[in-house]
């Protein structure tokens, strides 16, 4: 057993991936399942401890480290793995397979790296594998989408390299582990690694790779990526920067913001890419609280979030599978028709929104608890505000315009089995982490004593939630709400995109007709020289006429009487 601990967990999946293409299509999503399940085996029988220590050019090295942080993360990135592969079982894509087990046993040997080194590898490993889920959509927007998605990530993990050097640089090793200082102080290094991170984790700015690559994903594509990019970064946050207090304001930011954007979007798989946003907004605040209570709530959720957002993508997928659309303005009263996937998006929905008995309302209530604790009167109140909005756009919106609102007349059939057994697998993991919730917080990093169900709680969210789905009908009844239109919603990314290009282009056009103007200049002063040139050694010209004799001897003495003088001189 300790020769396999010694290699990263997620290797059996690593290595498997690259013997998939030799199999046939309808075995290889089969064998994604398996090796998925081996590895989740292999991964739980692994006592906590280090493993796999060695030494590379004079630098230690830790290849595995599993123990109270990593250990939850392992776990549900080996369920999400185990899942999505269920969800895939009717695809016959061989990029996709190999993609997806590459890129989910990557995810987890990244979140069991004891140093900064081997992070690097596999956080680099991530990027380069997920971005074939984005192309394998074949079309020109997956394209162009997945080459700026990979730009993105692969510049988080250049910077990641760096800040790994310069620490080695100052401080001679390469262990990942807090790098805030006295005061939130951070070093160079520190800071490098931080904006690596944020990349991945999506903090405002930095976000529009997230909302642009996700929808242009495949059907099962979206589903792996929805799992494990940003959960990596929130666990490497939570690794390095746990108590950093600006965090709590970038978090802050991320709950509000994407709200506006998802009320008004009307790609679905999209809104679910803005409420990923809001949602990480949370599991931030919480580390940049800091406290064992604001951590525990920060693994917690993401353990949830990683279950019910992937029920959510899984569900509008099978939508998008079946009609060939998941615009809100062509779907509608698909309720009739696909039963079971309108149940399974509601619990889904209920799970993201916090309602009691499921499992975002015992994740996300830890952290707004944390905040109190600490008499944060300003976050405990935008915390409300954003959860009110999750209801709003992910709670309500999604199933509602999917599944209920006008009836677009489109009758399809149900989801495919494999999507349907996925889903309820799901729906099964937000209903029993919301009921037993004792088994999710035994996997916590700090023994706590925490109860959930206390009359304060149920009764505060449940009257938040009633608040919503109020606001929504009202917004409905008269009017006001925004309604959904066929049209491109405008982030940020609009100045990368859009913006920048345009005035490159522009400077480009100053530039080439300055060009052409120095080299019309330049070659008119050539001809003119060529010109005055051919006049000089012509018939009539100074050098091109005939000299008399007594002229040449008389020019011949003086040369060389000058040259006398100069010489003796």
């Amino acid at each position: 057993m300790t020769a396999i601990a010694d290699l990263p967990p997620g290797f059996l999946m690593i290595a498997g991936s690259l013997l998939l293409p030799s199999l046939g299509r309808r075995m290889q999503a089969w064998a994604v399942l398996m090796l998925s399940a081996a590895s989740l085996v292999v991964f739980v029988l692994t006592p906590v401890g280090n493993y796999g220590n060695m030494t590379l050019f004079g630098a230690d090295l830790n290849l595995v480290r599993i123990d109270s942080i990593s250990r939850p993360f392992g776990i549900v990135f080996h369920l999400a793995a185990i899942i999505s592969a269920i969800y895939a079982l009717h695809v016959r894509d061989t990029r996709q397979h190999v993609a997806g087990v590459l890129y989910a046993g990557a995810a987890i040997a990244a979140a069991c790296s004891g140093d900064l080194l081997t992070l690097f590898v596999f956080w680099e490993l991530t990027a380069i594998s997920s971005v074939f889920l984005v192309w394998a959509s074949d079309s020109e927007r997956s394209y162009h989408a997945g080459m700026r998605y990979l730009i993105i990530q692969v510049t988080s993990g250049v910077l990641l390299l760096s800040g790994a050097i310069v620490q080695y640089v100052e401080t001679g090793s390469l262990t990942f582990a807090s790098m805030v200082g006295p005061d939130d102080s951070l070093t160079l290094a520190g800071k490098l690694i931080l904006v690596a991170f944020g990349i991945k984790c999506a903090f405002p700015l930095l976000h529009n790779w997230l909302q642009d690559a996700y929808p242009k994903a495949t059907v099962t594509g979206t589903v792996f990526l929805s799992a494990f990019t940003t959960k990596l970064a929130v666990y490497s946050l939570i690794r390095g920067f746990a108590g950093f207090e600006p965090l709590i304001w970038v978090g802050c930011t991320m709950t509000l913001f994407p709200i506006v954007f998802a009320v008004i979007e009307n790609d679905l798989r999209r809104v679910l890419a803005y409420s990923l946003n809001n949602q990480l907004g949370f599991m931030v605040v919480g580390i940049g609280i800091g406290t064992e209570l604001a951590i525990n709530g920060t693994v917690a959720h993401a353990f949830c979030h990683i279950i019910y957002k992937s029920l959510l993508f899984m569900s509008m997928g099978a939508v998008l599978y079946r009609v060939g659309t998941i615009k809100a303005t062509e779907l509608g009263g698909l309720h009739k028709s696909m039963p079971w996937t309108t149940t399974f998006c509601l619990i889904g929905a209920g799970a993201i929104s916090g309602f009691p008995l499921l499992s975002g309302f015992v994740s996300k209530s830890m952290i707004i608890s944390a905040a109190a604790e600490q008499h944060m009167l300003g976050v405990w109140i935008v915390l409300l505000i954003a959860s009110a909005g999750v209801m709003e756009h992910s709670g309500i919106k999604i199933p509602f315009f999917a599944f209920f609102a006008h009836d677009s007349g489109k009758r399809v059939p149900e989801a495919p089995r494999n999507m349907l057994v996925a889903m309820a697998l799901a729906s099964a993991g937000c209903i029993v982490l919301g009921i037993a919730y004792p088994l999710l917080y035994a996997l916590l990093p700090h023994s706590l004593e925490y109860r959930p169900y206390t009359t304060t709680h149920v009764v505060t969210q449940l009257q938040l939630l009633m608040f919503a789905c109020l606001a929504f009908v009202f917004l409905m009844k008269t009017g006001w709400y925004p309604a959904e239109q066929r049209a491109t919603i405008l982030d940020t990314d609009w100045f990368y995109r859009v913006a920048i290009p345009r005035v490159v282009s522009k400077l480009r056009s100053g530039i080439i007709t300055i060009d052409h103007a120095v080299r019309n200049a330049c070659l008119k002063g050539i001809g003119r020289m060529l010109v005055s040139a051919g006049n000089l050694f012509s018939q009539t010209g100074l050098l091109g006429r005939t000299w008399s004799t007594n002229s040449m001897a008389f020019w011949a003495s003086a040369l060389l009487a000058a040259s006398l003088v100069i010489y003796y001189l």
